[in-house]
């Protein structure tokens, strides 16, 4: 079975809102092993939606579709499927009066619109909303599977994982699926497939494919097979086979992140941590502290934004920055040396560079950044050039400044 998701609202279209529903369903889908084909995104126009949902049931067995469903004029969603399916909206007082319930219990008034939402397409089964008014629906004829889903995201979630998900994997014959990601770091999409394309062989049914982002490259594997068994041996072999060849930037797996393997990795020595930034202007140790129970090692960190700040406070020589320059390797160093000594802690890192979209010279061009580490036993630092973008500089020097300290624990050169 294959899947199309269809994306309904003006504010999508238009690009006021991003829409993050479609990428909720897909991975859920593909979880459960059914691919999704295509993916569509249309207005809130009837012409639209009819067209959009004839062309994805002739192409697809399973269609879902999210938004449209509430009790306003512009919520047509509904209106489009009846006439798609050539069935009637019938009245349905049981959802009406759960409706009325959820309003009583907040000790507010319903609405005489919200009876709308007990309208829904004759012969359908009908997926409960914990969240909100409008119910999932769901029609099968002659083969196909439509599914209507609320455009809230949090609604939409929940119906998805309680309601659509076992309902499609008691449905779903055909092959299995499996899906491993390896999350790298420190190397350049480029690079790594130079490592990994001269010797590759990938088995029937097994796909890879590269996806790069300021925080690294992910290497997906997704691999067919007639079964589960099979389907997870063909990705261990192709995982077995990245792992051989670039195992030294693949920091984790699937959901890691590149923050909570290094957090573990602190906790498991029995280390703490400091920071001290510039042009992050506080990212690094947001995104350390944005792993739970960060407490245990991260002692804190400093916001050196200016020169006087990095002097007086984290101890630079006046003559690091006179002779080298606040951006360099030498303050990168003197930086985290200050930082440790500062805040007493066994690991310190720091972060200085040109984020731009100016202030670069011949010398140092923007997207310069310098990255310090500092520990009992060695302080150093490393340059990168990563680009003209400012906000791209200023995420991957974060993801620059932890890949540097996981080495360093666990002495990868």
């Amino acid at each position: 079975m294959e899947a199309e998701i269809i994306t309904i609202g003006d504010e999508i279209v238009t690009g006021h809102t991003v829409d993050t529903n479609s990428s909720f369903i897909a991975a859920r889908m593909t979880d459960i092993g059914i691919p999704v084909k295509f993916k569509t995104s249309v207005g809130d126009t009837m012409e639209g939606m009819e067209e959009a949902f004839r062309l994805a049931i002739k192409r697809c067995q399973i269609v879902i579709c999210t938004g449209g469903l509430g009790p306003t004029d512009d919520d047509i969603t509904k209106r489009a499927i009846v006439k798609v399916f050539k069935r009637n909206l019938i009245f349905h007082e049981d959802i009406l009066k759960e409706i009325k319930r959820r309003y009583t219990a907040r000790g507010v008034e319903m609405p005489a619109i919200n009876q709308n939402q007990a309208l829904l397409p004759q012969g359908a089964r009908f997926f409960p909303n914990k969240y909100g008014s409008a119910v999932g629906i769901c029609i099968a004829e002659d083969g196909r599977i439509f599914v209507a889903l609320p455009g809230v995201p949090m609604e939409m979630k929940q119906i998805v994982v309680d309601e659509v998900v076992p309902y499609l994997r008691s449905l779903k014959t055909g092959q299995a699926m499996k899906i491993v990601k390896l999350r790298t770091t420190g190397i350049i999409e480029s690079k790594l497939a130079e490592l990994i394309v001269p010797s590759l062989k990938l088995e029937t049914g097994v796909r890879l494919a590269y996806l790069p982002s300021p925080r690294g490259v992910d290497l997906r594997i997704l691999a067919q097979g007639d079964d589960e068994e099979q389907a997870q041996q063909k990705a261990l072999t192709l995982q077995r086979y990245l792992e051989s060849v670039c195992g030294r930037y693949i920091y984790g797996y699937d959901d890691d992140t590149l923050e909570g393997i290094v957090g573990q990795l602190l906790v498991d020595n029995d280390k703490t941590l400091a920071v001290a930034e510039s042009c992050t202007g506080g990212q690094l140790g947001m995104a350390i502290t944005s792993v739970p129970g960060s407490s245990r090692y991260f002692v804190g960190g400093v916001l050196a934004y200016a020169n006087d700040v990095k002097i007086q406070v984290l101890g630079v020589d006046e003559k690091i920055i006179a002779e080298h320059g606040a951006v360099s390797r030498e303050c990168a160093v003197a930086m985290a040396v200050g930082v440790r000594r500062l805040l007493n802690s066994d690991y310190a890192l720091s972060v200085t560079g040109i984020a731009g979209p100016d202030g670069g010279t011949d010398a140092k061009p923007i997207g310069t950044i310098f990255t310090g580490l500092a520990s009992a036993r060695d302080a150093y630092a490393r340059e990168f050039h990563l680009g003209t973008n400012r906000e791209y500089n200023r995420s991957r020097s974060v993801y620059t400044a932890l890949e540097l300290l996981r080495r360093e624990i666990l002495d990868i050169q």
